[in-house]
């Protein structure tokens, strides 16, 4: 997906809006995560929330996105207060776009869910910079630095 052009996409977001790719400011960060409210999902979005003032300082604008309904994704920023918007993608399209639906181990099951993923969608709609499997602990500063280097 790396260096490919982003297909577009629109999707329901919070406070009331819809989001369209077309109409996003870029640089862009996109973040997957599986679920409101568990602790990894939670701690990264509150590392974005952190670090937000200096994404928007370079320039771009952050997005998260989960399967979860708006009413869900509503409680979660305002319990976070997390100054950006999140995406619903209760039917998983764009999931399925970006490829991040993976079956996964959990509690010794198979499940299927999402692989928490970030990407960079550049000015020019490229896909600048894919993360995959990742790992919260100092991924938003990484994410960060590559932005301030584009």
């Amino acid at each position: 997906m790396e260096g490919q052009r982003c297909p577009d996409f629109t999707l329901p977001a919070t406070s009331g809006k819809t989001f369209a790719l077309k109409e996003a400011t870029k640089p862009l960060v996109v973040y997957f995560y599986p679920k409101d409210n568990t602790p990894g999902c939670t701690n990264e979005s509150m590392a974005f929330r952190d670090l937000y003032a200096e994404f928007q300082a370079a320039g771009a604008e952050v997005v998260g996105v989960s399967r979860d309904g708006l009413k869900s994704h509503e409680n979660f920023k305002a319990k976070l207060e997390l100054p950006f918007e999140l995406l619903s993608d209760a039917e998983e399209t764009v999931c399925n776009l970006f490829d991040v639906m993976k079956m996964k181990n959990m509690y010794g099951k198979q499940v299927r869910g999402v692989e928490r993923s970030t990407f960079v969608i550049a000015a020019d709609g490229n896909v600048s910079r894919a993360w995959r499997g990742v790992k919260v602990p100092g991924h938003a500063e990484e994410v960060l630095a590559f932005v301030k280097a584009l």
